[in-house]
C-alpha cells in the first residue's frame, strides 16, 4: 500500500489481470443495492461487468474482491461507456444497464438479468467518432453522447433523437448532475464548456479555458459549482459562480493530458492521465490544498479512469489488466 500524502511515484494498490486489452473502466456512480460496486470495462470484442469489494470499505476483505458476474460479447472496440442508474442487484429479476459507444459511432443498450434475458439495442445518429456519454442520473431514461461530428445529443431508451446541440468543435465530454438534471455540461475541444438548458434547449453558461485542445472534463459531484478540465499539459478549475475563466490551473503532464476525473466522495481531490506514450501513461492524483501531486502513478499505456463511489479509490485500464490505486488520506 502506497504511503501518505508525499507524492512520489508508486505502483498500484491492487492490481486484476484481465482476458483483453482495457480501453475503458467504469465504476457505477449509482447505488445499485449490492455491498460492493458495480465495475464495467471494455476491450477489443468484450465487455466485462463485475462486482469489486476492498478492505478498506469491510475489514473482513482481504485486498480486493474481484467477482465477474457477466461477459458480454460487443464485436467491435468500445471507445466509452456509461452506468444507467437503473442497474441494480437487489431486487428479482437483477437489472444490469449500461450503455457502450464504439468505433462505429454507434451506441449500445445493453441490458441484462445476469441469467437468461439480454438485450442490445444499436442506436444510430452520430456520423463520427463518439466521445463520451451518460445517463440521466435520476431516473436513467435517457442517455447524453458527444462526438467529433461537432454533436451533442440526447436520446431516449428506443433509439429516438429527442435533441440536438450544434458544436463549434468536437465534444469531448458531456455530464448530467443530479443536483441540476435540467442541465446539461457539453465540453468541446476548442476549450469552450456550455451549459444547456434541457428545457428552452439554449446554452444558458459557458467557461472559456483560454488555450486548446481541451481533451475531457467533469463536473464535480461533491460540488456542482466546480468544473475541471485538462486542456494541452495543464489542469484548469471554475469556480462557475464567479468567472467564466479558470480559477486555477497548473501544468501536470509532460506530453498531452488526456483525462480528467473528480473525486466522488471528496470536491478537492482529482485525477488526471497524460497520453498514453509508447511505454507507460502517467497517473496523477492532485488535492487542491497541496502545490504537488498527491500521487504518481505510472502503468502500460491504457485507457480510462474511474473514480469509486465511496473510497478516495480510481481504477485505470492498461494492456490485459486493471489497476486500482488508493489515496491513502
Amino acid at each position: 500500500m502506497g504511503g501518505g500524502l508525499e507524492g512520489g511515484n508508486r505502483g498500484p494498490s491492487y492490481t486484476v489481470t484481465c482476458e483483453d486489452y482495457v480501453h475503458v473502466v467504469e465504476f457505477s456512480p449509482f447505488e445499485s443495492g449490492s455491498a460492493g460496486s458495480l465495475l464495467a470495462y471494455g476491450g477489443n470484442l468484450f465487455v466485462v461487468v463485475a462486482v469489486c469489494r476492498f478492505q478498506e470499505e469491510d475489514l473482513e476483505v482481504e485486498g480486493l474482491e474481484f467477482d465477474t458476474l457477466r461477459v458480454f460479447h460487443h464485436g467491435v472496440r468500445i471507445d466509452t461507456l456509461a452506468w444507467s442508474p437503473e442497474s441494480r442487484l437487489d431486487k428479482l429479476p437483477q437489472v444490469i444497464r449500461f450503455c457502450t459507444a464504439a468505433a462505429d459511432s454507434k451506441l449500445r443498450l445493453l441490458t441484462s438479468d445476469l441469467k437468461d434475458s439480454h438485450e442490445v439495442k444499436e442506436i444510430e445518429g452520430h456520423t463520427s467518432y463518439i466521445n463520451h456519454l451518460v445517463f440521466e442520473p435520476t431516473e436513467g431514461k435517457q442517455i447524453a453522447s458527444v462526438s467529433d461530428d461537432h454533436t451533442c445529443r440526447v436520446w431516449d431508451l428506443d433509439g429516438n433523437e429527442t435533441a440536438l446541440f450544434k458544436l463549434r468543435s468536437p465534444g469531448m465530454s458531456v455530464c448530467w448532475h443530479p443536483a441540476e438534471v435540467l442541465k446539461l455540461m457539453v465540453a468541446e475541444k476548442k476549450g469552450t464548456i456550455r451549459f444547456y438548458d434541457l428545457v428552452s434547449q439554449q446554452a444558458i453558461l459557458s467557461l472559456d479555458c483560454g488555450q486548446i485542445p481541451l481533451m475531457s472534463a467533469d463536473w464535480c459531484l461533491a460540488n456542482s459549482i466546480k468544473v475541471g478540465a485538462v486542456v494541452g499539459t495543464d489542469w484548469v478549475i471554475w469556480d462557475v459562480t464567479r468567472s467564466s475563466y479558470p480559477q486555477r490551473k497548473k501544468p501536470c503532464h509532460v506530453d498531452r493530458a488526456r483525462l480528467f476525473r473528480w473525486s466522488r466522495a471528496n470536491e478537492n481531490l482529482f485525477s488526471t492521465t497524460g497520453c498514453p506514450g509508447k511505454i507507460s501513461s502517467q497517473l496523477l492524483v492532485h488535492h487542491l490544498s497541496h502545490p504537488q501531486p498527491v500521487m504518481i502513478g505510472s502503468s502500460t499505456v491504457g485507457g480510462g479512469l474511474s473514480w469509486h463511489r465511496s473510497l478516495p479509490l480510481c481504477v485505470t485500464g492498461g494492456d490485459r489488466k486493471l489497476s486500482f490505486w488508493m489515496t491513502e488520506m
